[in-house]
């Protein structure tokens, strides 16, 4: 470790708290996040494997849920199991490369969870307002285009941020991050140089994912419901809602945590740290644990196989 005018230096490592305030309950907490996780995990496992072996599901909608799946794997493993080793190990140092590659997977595939989300909005409207066209439309060779798109999205937006505090800001006050994973702004709070080109950027990728995305959504749920009201009988409109009720159930369980967490760590100056790292710990974890739940709920294809199959293991024993 290089020190410089005794303040600031260039640290190999960092060290993660945990949750900071919380640290002698962390034995306690890593009962209900090590649950969540396994939920989360055996959850979206279920779900590829039940797309995977029904071949009835090998349809647009349910090729999304699939990249939603593997989506929420990333964003919950790329966390969880670093926490639960601070709760039960103590193990909160982590090397300078190691604390990047993490800031920049859980903000590179949460904006690749946002294209996908936007994606999906695509593939209702073209499945409500022009069902004819919907399979020459949205062919497998589209689907895969549209999850690539959503993948290099990410990295053009979210790849700057690792090189910015890499080669910009090298110089850190303290190598204590009061966090349990390394955040973008938790990071960059540490350093010694100028953040306000990191800041603008950030917020400039926020705007951009967060605001356009659920705009862009929202535009498209509104020519779906002027599709839906068009409709001759109520049997008619209620089941093509029932296919979009879903998705809105994923989208608002994603996008509701992420911007309450944005805002309370801009401007929630007065929020303790504990209930900040605890929100910003949920807003990973919840869409993985409620989004298989959601729809293996309501999603009518998925539940009958996993019913079914739930049935044969019943009968094998």
């Amino acid at each position: 470790m290089l020190t410089f005018h005794n303040a600031c230096w260039v640290p190999s490592s960092f060290q993660l708290i945990g949750i900071p305030g919380l640290e002698s309950l962390h034995l306690w907490l890593s009962i209900p996040f090590g649950s969540m996780y396994l939920v989360a995990v055996l959850g979206n496992m279920t779900i590829l494997a039940v797309v995977r072996v029904e071949r009835s599901l090998h349809q647009p909608m349910y090729f999304f849920l699939c990249m939603l799946a593997v989506i929420d794997l990333v964003l919950s493993t790329s966390t969880m199991p670093k926490l639960l080793g601070i709760f039960w190990f103590g193990a909160g140092d982590i090397g300078l490369d190691a604390c990047l590659a993490q800031m920049f997977l859980i903000h590179c595939f949460a904006t690749v969870e946002s294209g996908i989300f936007l994606a999906m909005a695509f593939d209702r409207y073209v499945a409500i307002c022009d069902p004819l066209h919907h399979t020459s439309v949205l062919t497998h060779v589209v689907v895969g285009r549209l999850g690539l798109a959503a993948l290099f999205r990410g990295i053009l937006y979210i790849g700057p941020l690792p090189l910015m505090i890499r080669f910009r800001l090298p110089l850190y006050k303290s190598r204590i991050i009061s966090h349990s994973y390394c955040e973008h702004m938790a990071l960059v709070t540490l350093t010694c140089g100028d953040s306000k080109v990191n800041n603008v950027y950030g917020l400039s990728i926020g705007f951009l994912v967060l605001v356009l995305d659920s705009a862009a959504i929202a535009a498209s749920y509104v020519m779906i419901f002027r599709a839906v009201m068009g409709l001759a009988t109520p049997e008619a409109r209620l089941k093509a809602l029932g296919t979009c009720g879903s998705h809105i159930c994923a989208i608002l369980i994603f996008y509701v945590p992420i911007a309450v967490s944005s805002l309370i760590h801009r401007f929630g100056h007065y929020v303790s740290p504990p209930v900040h790292t605890l929100l910003a710990n949920f807003y990973l974890l919840i869409p993985p644990i409620l989004n298989p739940i959601v729809y293996a709920v309501r999603t009518k294809q998925i539940r009958e196989r996993l019913l079914q199959i739930m049935k044969i293991d019943v009968k094998s024993r």
